[in-house]
């Protein structure tokens, strides 16, 4: 494991400490030398003592570790850590197309996706932020990026289903921009289609390169059913069929590092959202574990304070 340090001057200050270990033998040398000389019998037997300079060790290692713990929390040392302290800015772009109105799935497609993704959104850490992106014939902001989740759940319920085509390149590139608005984090966009890129000014191909421009992630989830779905007739009478692009839902996902996932009724949709929180790659990020030299070096001193006065002090 790496570690980095914030301020690392102060690990200059360790060198000071072979001197004062060599200096604490040499004082005690120096003073059983002068207690064999000058003293008592009794002295001689007490400075002698193994049992009294083993006690009187005890405090100087203990004074050493709580300086060098010292030294080590100002130098404010990081780790690599599995972060939630930044979070994720995760972006829901969903189709809101005509043909997002079958009843395939209930009550309808939309319906059903809303509730699915309001799951997804309960599972995202405390410190992620979610925003909603909608698309049809062009794209517009449903929810902006935001930490309160309840806010998005509210904004999530108020989406209607609209009567145009599908602009997927649209949506996705809208859903690109807003993870990139707050920068600093992990930015990953999850979008759900039913149809094929038949509209907007932005193609799919367009929308991968801004995406790995910004090295964002998109997951691609396709919305269809076992049995093809008649959404209504021609001025010939002849059914009109959903259509589910999954080659391109397929390219988005590979090519930005995501992954596909295809839903056939209302309950692998939920599934599908369900998962995906556990799917978002967390990246590492440098924390600071100079608390955690603080809470020794706080022990230390406690022990070293009971050892020296305490009832069963060292020394007397």
């Amino acid at each position: 494991m790496d570690i980095t340090f914030a301020n690392p001057e102060w690990l200059y200050g360790l060198l000071v400490i072979p001197f004062l270990i060599a200096y604490y033998y040499y004082s005690v040398k120096k003073k059983k030398s002068v207690a064999l000389k000058f003293s008592s019998l009794y002295m001689i037997k007490k400075a002698a003592s193994k049992k009294t300079s083993y006690r009187r060790g005890i405090l100087f290692w203990l004074s050493i570790t709580a300086l060098c713990l010292l030294l080590i929390a100002l130098a404010d040392p990081h780790i690599p850590l599995k972060h939630t302290k930044k979070g994720v800015n995760v972006v829901l772009a969903i189709d809101v197309s005509g043909s997002m109105q079958a009843t395939d799935y209930k009550p309808n497609r939309l319906e059903a996706a809303k509730a699915a993704a309001s799951t997804l959104i309960k599972e995202l850490n405390p410190k992620d932020n979610v925003g909603i992106v909608v698309f049809e014939n062009g794209a517009t902001t449903a929810c902006y990026l935001t930490p309160f989740k309840k806010k998005a759940l509210e904004k999530l319920k108020a989406i209607k289903s609209k009567q145009g085509a599908t602009a997927i390149g649209d949506g996705l590139s809208l859903a690109i921009d807003m993870a990139t608005s707050i920068p600093n984090k992990k930015k990953v966009v999850i979008l759900l289609s039913d149809g094929v890129n038949n509209a907007g000014v932005i193609s799919p191909d367009e929308a991968i390169q801004f995406a790995k421009d910004n090295r964002i992630q998109v997951f691609t989830i396709g919305l269809g059913s076992e049995k093809p779905v008649v959404l209504g007739y021609d001025w010939f009478g002849r059914p009109q069929y959903a259509k589910l692009d999954e080659a391109e839902l397929k390219k988005i996902a590979h090519e930005t590092g995501g992954e596909y996932y295809k839903s056939v009724n209302e309950k692998t949709l939920k599934n599908i959202y369900k998962n995906l929180n556990k799917k978002i790659k967390r990246e590492k990020e440098d924390t600071s574990i100079r608390d955690w030299f603080l809470i020794a070096l706080l022990i230390v001193l406690i022990t070293e304070f009971y050892l020296r006065y305490g009832p069963g002090r060292v020394i007397p």
